[in-house]
């Protein structure tokens, strides 16, 4: 078998047009087309990325005389003299891992809205206190916000923690690179391709959301209305919020899975590499930023002031793992 019909066979059993290849390869459609009909051969880095995405050795696509079920032998050889630990992933634990990030999406995207709504008790009892509404004092105002909040903070840091540790035994799909077994990547694929119209509404219906949160709080100024009125309505403001970015969330954990498993863009095997040393940068960035929450807390007490280090936190990470990325590339 030529090399252009192991394109065609390999690139049909993972379910992808000419078209798809050819975005994954950086090329165009014309030039994978040209591959399949023989009227012109890829060049060596093309051929090794090929050897990448289909999950086999370049001796497969470059000698006529190998066959499939040596060829995973020789990735498997190449993957190890690279240095790369090598598993093979079977029907069931694909389907296992799937099922498992499906139901962990929900858990991790209420738990990060649980966050976000937090504040919402300490800085209605505070508003309603400051106008004198319930005959609360400030300090029990107060002293009760933080106790919500903390609890709610509390809940939502168990989650993290217990979801971690559960799924810690497939941690490797996301971290490691790994070769699937026949029919893996085409399941994959298929359940990608129908869940992107719920993703696409997810994320789009998400946003929007977030973007309209803070027309409560723009009405309420407009109207010049007392202080603590325009408190009372940061409280919707962080509702909206937390419900858009839960959406958010929920749909991109799912989304991500069927990536992890296609090991495709971020999940790809040069930026698993890549990921290993961004994940050392987000450990201390986080560690850092949750220093300075709670010392900005404990110090002034302002608990309905100091959450907004979180989404100030969350837009500046950012920019930190971009500059992070692209000095890691360089050295690279």
């Amino acid at each position: 078998m030529i090399l252009a019909d192991k394109i065609i066979e390999e690139r049909k059993k993972n379910g992808w047009s000419q078209e798809e290849l050819a975005d994954k390869l950086g090329v165009s459609r014309q030039a994978v087309s040209k591959w399949e009909s023989a009227g012109s051969v890829p060049d060596l880095q093309n051929v090794i990325r090929l050897a990448e995405l289909f999950g086999v050795s370049t001796d497969y696509l470059l000698r006529e005389d190998m066959l499939p079920e040596e060829s995973a032998t020789a990735y498997a050889a190449e993957s190890i003299e690279q240095g790369e630990p090598v598993r093979k992933v079977s029907m069931e634990e694909a389907n296992d891992f799937l099922d498992m990030k499906s139901r962990g999406a929900q858990k991790i995207a209420n738990a990060v809205a649980l966050c976000i709504m937090s504040p919402i008790v300490l800085i209605v009892l505070g508003a309603l206190a400051e106008g004198d509404k319930l005959h609360l004092t400030e300090a029990l105002a107060g002293g009760a916000g933080v106790v919500v909040l903390l609890g709610m903070v509390a809940y939502a840091v168990f989650t993290f923690i217990t979801y971690g540790i559960q799924s810690s035994r497939m941690e490797h799909l996301e971290k490691e690179s790994f070769v699937t077994e026949y029919g893996v990547t085409g399941m994959v694929k298929e359940r990608s391709r129908s869940y992107e119209p719920v993703f696409i509404r997810g994320l789009a219906l998400g946003v929007v959301l977030c973007i309209l949160a803070v027309v409560p709080v723009v009405i309420a100024a407009m109207a010049e209305a007392p202080e603590y009125v325009i408190g009372l309505f940061v409280a919707p403001l962080l509702l909206l919020v937390a419900v858009g970015v839960n959406m958010i969330i929920r749909v991109s954990i799912v989304k991500d899975s069927y990536h992890a498993l296609l090991q495709e863009g971020e999940f790809s095997k040069s930026e698993k590499r890549l990921n290993q040393k961004r994940n050392v940068v987000a450990a201390i960035y986080w560690s850092l930023t949750t220093a300075v929450y709670l010392a900005w807390s404990f110090s002034t007490m302002r608990w309905d002031v100091s959450w907004i280090v979180w989404p100030v936190a969350g837009v500046l990470f950012a920019a930190v793992s971009g500059i992070t990325k692209m000095i890691l590339e360089r050295k690279k």
